[in-house]
């Protein structure tokens, strides 16, 4: 079972209209987590039901998660302050298997910023693909260059980096080769797309899956998800079975 920690908020940063870089404080919580997994917070007294957001970053005992604001519980979510503390349970899932050779990242929208750790945890090397709807909406570009070789931004209208989605140049580095895998986040569509491209050149993709959840550890299952085992359809829990799977598994 997963503890319970008493977080003390460090920062609070606006990093678009409705996007929020929050900064707790928690050796234990830092220690316990890996890229991929999730914190399950209490967004006040009144709202009985978590909120589940990706780690996005850890240094030292400080961890990060990056949100948007979409609903009351990451309003509140929103409106914390310095030196408040957050009731947060976690690590929570399943997260990514990290291999030995180079990875090729990939995260779009609010899905880029669990990619952050995935990239600081590339044990020799990562080159990340970033998607955004426009400029506007870009964030943690200058985090990811610290942390990759490489990063390419693209953007749905064009007004930063490539015009077009991710696939555009996930294609072209897939040709070229050298990645031992690749590890995504993002909506479910961009998601399928990358994972039929991986499947097409012979490259293991993982995919972090999004549903919606209630209590985070296996119990309520109100975030099962589709999946093949050995062959056979099966119905998954994206808290506890995920939400990484391999890309392979998922039925699209």
């Amino acid at each position: 079972m997963p503890d319970v920690y008493f977080c003390e908020i460090k920062d609070n940063v606006l990093l678009t209209d409705a996007v929020y870089s929050v900064t707790v404080i928690s050796r234990e919580l830092a220690l316990k987590s890996v890229a991929g997994q999730f914190l399950h917070i209490k967004c006040g007294e009144a709202r009985i039901l978590r909120r589940p957001l990706s780690i996005s970053s850890i240094h030292g005992e400080k961890v990060n998660f990056v949100f948007e604001v979409k609903g009351e519980g990451t309003r509140w979510l929103s409106e914390r302050r310095c030196g408040q503390k957050l009731d947060i349970l976690g690590p929570l899932g399943k997260g990514y298997t990290m291999p030995e050779g180079k990875l090729l990242i990939v995260g779009g929208g609010i899905g880029t910023p669990p990619m952050l750790l995935a990239a600081e945890s590339a044990k020799n090397g990562a080159t990340a693909i970033l998607g955004f709807r426009d400029a506007g909406r870009v964030i943690l570009v200058e985090e990811f260059k610290k942390a990759c070789e490489e990063v390419i931004v693209t953007t749905d209208d064009g007004s930063v980096g490539i015009h077009g989605t991710v696939i555009k140049p996930l294609e072209e580095l897939l040709k070229k080769g050298g990645y031992e895998a690749v590890i995504s986040c993002g909506q479910v569509f961009m998601q399928k797309a990358v994972a039929e491209l991986c499947e097409l050149y012979g490259v293991p993709c993982q995919v972090s899956l999004e549903e919606r959840m209630g209590c985070g550890i296996g119990a309520c299952l109100v975030c099962a998800c589709a999946t093949i085992s050995n062959g056979t359809k099966q119905m998954s829990r994206v808290c506890v079975d995920g939400p990484v799977f391999d890309s392979s598994e998922v039925v699209w």
